[in-house]
C-alpha cells in the first residue's frame, strides 16, 4: 500500500495542478488576457531561441566569432 501511494500521490498533485492553471486560464473572471497567456510566453520564447540559433549557426558557417563580441564592434 504504502508503494502505491509513493507513486499515486506525485501524479494526482500534477494532475491536480494542470488542471486547475487550465481552470484559471478558461474561466471568464480570471483568464488573463490573450497576450499574457503561457502559449504566447512559450511561442515567445521558442522564437527567440530559434532566432539565436539562426545566428548563431551563420557566424559559425561564416567564421566568425560567436557570441559576438562587445569589444570587436
Amino acid at each position: 500500500m504504502a508503494l502505491l501511494h509513493r507513486y499515486l500521490d506525485p501524479l494526482l498533485g500534477v494532475f491536480t495542478g494542470i488542471l486547475a492553471y487550465h481552470l484559471h486560464e478558461t474561466h471568464p473572471r480570471t483568464a488573463p488576457l490573450p497576450d499574457q497567456r503561457l502559449t504566447e510566453l512559450v511561442r515567445w520564447k521558442w522564437d527567440k531561441y530559434q532566432r539565436e540559433r539562426r545566428e548563431k549557426l551563420l557566424a559559425l558557417e561564416t567564421g566568425e566569432q560567436w557570441p559576438p563580441s562587445e569589444l570587436t564592434k
